[in-house]
């Protein structure tokens, strides 16, 4: 690994649970050098930009997080395995976003939506992507047999993923992961109602 490289994946490990905290505007140049301790010269050396380092920073912590959640669903046998690999996931995301300043969802999707039109662009592909991952796993239970025939997938989808981010946004405002745990609980018992076979 040559040097530039450690250099940028050393500004982006040091930097993405600021922006994530701060978000775009409220991260200054001067939280950054603080941070690296490198100087501003040095940041722009790796990074064509500050909006260029705040979505890398964002994409990141994405990562962090997909990765997390992707090894989770995984373990599921089947897609309605998977969909509580899902919950199960998400009723210990509070404290696994601890380290990275929660979720970057939530806290980019709120500050860029009125500051950076790219990140908030982002943010909103992501949420698509993430009901669209979600609907394929109910319609594929519904293809093997293992999730109720009448059952709209990206209905369903987009509750689910309103509930959790809801459950998200109160668990960080009230520093309290039992909001996002009793959410995931009730995600479970839809699942359990409106997807399971009787």
């Amino acid at each position: 690994m040559s040097k530039a490289v450690r250099t940028t994946e050393y500004i982006i490990e040091k930097v993405t649970p600021i922006f994530n905290k701060k978000g775009y505007e409220g991260t200054s140049m001067k939280d950054i050098t603080d941070a690296t301790g490198l100087t501003k010269g040095a940041i722009y050396g790796n990074f064509k930009s500050k909006e260029d380092l705040a979505l890398t920073a964002f994409n990141t912590a994405l990562k962090y997080i997909l990765t997390g959640l992707q090894t989770r669903v995984e373990i599921g046998k089947t897609p309605l395995q998977k969909l509580f690999k899902v919950t199960e996931f998400y009723s210990e995301y509070y404290e696994y976003t601890m380290d990275i300043g929660g979720c970057p969802i939530v806290n980019i999707g709120v500050d860029a939506n009125h500051q950076n039109l790219m990140l908030s662009q982002r943010v909103r592909e992501i949420i698509l992507k993430w009901q669209n991952e979600i609907s394929v796993l109910i319609d594929l239970g519904i293809k093997t047999g293992n999730i109720r025939q009448n059952t709209n997938s990206f209905s369903f989808a987009k509750r689910m993923i309103v509930l959790i981010q809801g459950g998200i946004f109160m668990s960080t405002t009230m520093k309290d992961g039992s909001y996002l745990k009793s959410t995931t609980k009730l995600i479970d018992r839809m699942i359990q109602d409106e997807l399971l076979l009787n």
